[in-house]
């Protein structure tokens, strides 16, 4: 029996390397803040995957992390990490699926990227029908429930983290692997993530993270998802959904949605009620 060249391989000296014996490497994403060096490969059976391998001991520590979410969150919008194989240096890279799709925001260690720019990824999205961002963030909402029927609360997420099929219209999230169990207490000065998207409890040493933080990052990626510039001067919803965010995102958690379930149903049931 011939084993898959990625799925049925345990150990590689170096993933560069193998990569291009097996396949060949269409895309390299070296410069990234997490510590890791990812690739879009074409096997030569045509299969195209993705393999992110951590190459610094933050990248690791974030891969196992990320590993362990996966085995305990499953849903169509994530993009699963359905193998690992060690390399021979102690680090070890995760094997998922390619998706077709632009991230809305791209994460090159050091780079910084204009949203309003017509040709980027953000302002592409923003100019879209409402009622595509809409579909695109309930699928976003309804991987945050799978998220917390599996314990799992949301640290570092961003519009990095959305990739979107414009040819589609679908959209899937990827880099989740500083998603933890939860509730936690932070334990560094800050946990990872985008100031925009964070929590004020992501900023404090000792803080609780719950489902309510969850429910502010959800909140804050609706608000500036839904507006049609990067001020936030532009809001395409309706008052009745800006109402959903605002509690959704209160300074104090005791005043948030108790949970993305709660979260969920006040946002739905807003996108369906009659105009103000």
């Amino acid at each position: 029996m011939v084993l898959h060249p990625l799925l049925g391989v345990d150990e590689v000296p170096a993933v560069e390397p193998y990569l291009g014996r097996v396949g060949e490497v269409f895309r390299a994403f070296r410069e990234q803040e997490s510590g890791c060096v990812s690739y879009g490969v074409r096997l030569l059976d045509g299969g195209r995957w993705f393999l992110k391998e951590a190459v610094t001991d933050r990248g690791r520590r974030s891969l196992e992390r990320g590993w362990a979410f996966h085995r305990s969150v499953r849903h169509r919008a994530i993009v699963p990490q359905v193998h690992r194989i060690a390399v021979q240096d102690g680090g070890w890279a995760v094997v998922m699926p390619w998706r077709e799709g632009e991230v809305l925001y791209p994460a090159e260690a050091g780079g910084t990227h204009d949203r309003t720019d017509p040709a980027s990824a953000m302002a592409r999205f923003r100019a879209l029908p409402s009622d595509a961002v809409l579909r695109a963030f309930d699928r976003v909402l309804d991987a945050h429930l799978a998220v917390e029927a599996a314990g799992q609360v949301a640290v570092d997420f961003y519009d990095g983290a959305l990739l979107y099929d414009f040819d589609r219209d679908v959209a899937h999230l990827v880099d989740l692997d500083e998603y933890r169990p939860g509730p936690f207490v932070v334990e560094e000065e800050r946990l990872p993530g985008s100031r925009r998207f964070m929590a004020p409890e992501e900023w404090v040493r000792g803080a609780v993270i719950d489902s309510r933080t969850t429910v502010f990052t959800l909140g804050r990626a609706a608000r500036l998802l839904l507006d049609a510039g990067d001020e936030e001067r532009a809001w395409r919803g309706t008052p009745a959904q800006q109402r959903v965010i605002v509690r959704a995102t209160r300074t104090d958690p005791g005043e948030r949605f108790e949970n993305v379930h709660r979260f969920a149903e006040e946002w739905r049931a807003a996108d369906t009620a009659p105009g103000d």
